[in-house]
This record gives structure tokens, sequence and C-alpha cells, in this order.
């Protein structure tokens, strides 16, 4: 599909989530105005509160086809979720300064994590395509999942909160998590032709070859494409003791989860996941690029079509 018109003269249009990184807002703007009066270019700063953030992100959206210019998210992952949500609904191109904690998306399309080389950096970007994913309505960026991950991410914020945002709390997060798993997932996968029943701890989709790749997940190439790259990568993780629930983090923290027992990867473009439901409930609660919320049943995901035009430097 063909890029949406870019005019690099027209104002960036920057959406910053106040909540999202170390940094307050202040230094935030310093580094955005003074990466726009190195280059005399303009641009406008819309701050808001999370809460805010899906509606001022799809305002700025549509005000960036109007004048054929760039939203840019500045903050973590779950931040560029909601502007890429409202970037590729409207169909105009998306800027990134990354201010989160693993950054994976900027990372993977050579956006540099420091928020003034990436402000930089945006400055003399143009529009180049990405591939995005979808969980039932909603694009992700990174990764989509059901099952423990949701409660990984949710105790991953609960541990932030009181200990600090680092990776070495993410990790003690993540082994607090997995030692206390019980619950079994029960899911009917439909894979075109294919159906299969399962039972597994969480079903984990990856669209980014980073994050897999740190991991040490990345499937068996099977199909056309590679995660991020025409498909996406499913994890399933089938239900196991402590002990080996130990062995597993071991793996993970070494990068070689693809080794450890119980972990099934492939690839995939199009995925339908049913879990079984106790009576009366019909929504289950998903995380996507950081994000938890509850969808209805069945899950769908999908590589999308239409891509994402990213800002990224221009070859």
């Amino acid at each position: 599909m063909p890029a949406p018109p870019f005019d690099p003269d027209s104002p960036l249009l920057f959406v910053i989530n106040a909540g999202a990184g170390a940094q307050d807002v202040d230094a935030k703007r310093a580094v955005i105005e003074s990466a726009l009066a190195a280059r005399g270019r303009r641009g406008e700063l819309r701050v808001c509160e999370p809460a805010e953030l899906p509606r001022v992100a799809a305002r700025a959206a549509a005000e960036a086809v109007q004048r054929r210019s760039a939203v840019v998210a500045v903050g973590g992952d779950g931040s560029l979720n909601a502007v890429a949500q409202a970037a590729h609904a409207a169909g105009c191109t998306m800027g990134v300064m990354p201010y989160g904690t693993f950054n994976y998306f900027a990372r993977t399309h050579g956006i540099p994590t420091d928020p003034a080389a990436a402000a930089q950096l945006l400055m003399d970007a143009r529009p180049q395509p990405v591939q995005v994913g979808a969980i039932n309505d909603r694009v992700f960026l990174v990764n989509a999942s059901l099952g423990i991950y949701p409660e990984l991410l949710q105790d991953r914020e609960a541990f932030k909160a009181r200990f600090g945002r680092s990776r070495w709390v993410a990790f003690v997060a993540a082994c607090a998590t997995l030692l206390r798993a019980q619950r079994r997932l029960r899911l009917h996968i439909e894979l075109g032709d294919q159906v299969r029943d399962v039972n597994t701890l969480t079903l984990f989709v990856g669209n980014n070859r980073l994050q897999l790749e740190q991991f040490g997940a990345h499937p068996e190439d099977t199909i056309a494409g590679t995660p991020g790259h025409g498909s996406m990568a499913a994890l399933m993780l089938r239900p196991i003791g402590t002990l080996s629930m130990l062995g597993l983090l071991l793996h993970g923290a070494m990068g070689r989860l693809g080794e450890a027992a119980g972990v099934e990867s492939f690839e995939f473009h199009h995925l339908v996941a049913r879990p079984r439901l106790l009576p009366g409930r019909r929504e289950v609660m998903v995380a996507f690029d950081g994000e938890v919320a509850r969808m209805r049943a069945p899950i769908d995901f999908r590589v999308l079509e239409q891509p994402l035009y990213l800002l990224q430097a221009d070859s």
C-alpha cells in the first residue's frame, strides 16, 4: 500500500504520556524543543495523562492526516500501542521517542533508545512500512497473549510501583508469577484447516524478532516470512511442576527458552483461539504491548495486511 502523504515541513504532532518513563514532562519537552530548534523544524506538543491517551492520540492522528504530517508517540511500549492504534486507523505516519523499560519496537526498527538521539532522527526521517498484528480489534506492535502472561504484567506493574522501574524488577516479578502458576488454559486452536485442543499456561504471540531472539524462542522457519516480517510466532507453555518451572526460568534468563521442556513454538499468519470458559463467561483476560484488558472470545490473532508507516532513518 502507498505511504500516506508526508510533508517534512509540516509540524510534527508529539503525544506525550505524562505517566510514562522516569523523566518528567518538562524534561521531555526540553528534549523535543531542542531537537526542533536545532533543525529549524516546527512541532506541537500534546501532553496527557494515561487515561486520556487514546482520545488525544486519535485527535492528533486525524490532524496529522489533514496536515500531511506525523503523530509522534513519546513514552513506553503501552504508549506506542495507543498511538499506533490511532495512526493505523487514521492512515497517518507515526514517529517514536522511546521512554520505556525494554523499547523492543524502537530497537527493532533502528530507532535509538536515547530520547535525544531519537528526536534528532525524526528530523530527517521518512515513512517506511512496518508490520503490525491484531488481537481481535486491537492493533499490537510487539506481542499479545492470554493465560498467565497478562497476570505477569499485572504483577510487574505492582512490583514497579513498589521497587521502581528496571529490568531486574521485571525479572523478579516474572519469577514470582510463574512460580505460583497453577491455572490451566484450555484452548481450541484453529490454524487454517488445522485444529487442535491444548492445555497451556499461556499462549504468547510475538510480532518482534528482537524480543523472540532475546528469549531464545525464535521458532523454526516453516511458512513464508519471519516474525515481524510476514508472519508471527506463537509460544505455548505446557503446565509443569515447580521444579520444572525453575528450569524454565533459568532457560529464559539465559536466552535459551526454546530449549526448555514444555515450551512449544511455531509460526503463523492467522490463528483463532477459543478458550473453554466457565458457564456464563464470555470474556477472557488478554495482554497486548504491556496493556491488559478483557476481550470477548474467540480470540483472533492475525498479521494485518495494512502496514503502519513509521518514521525511520532515510536510507
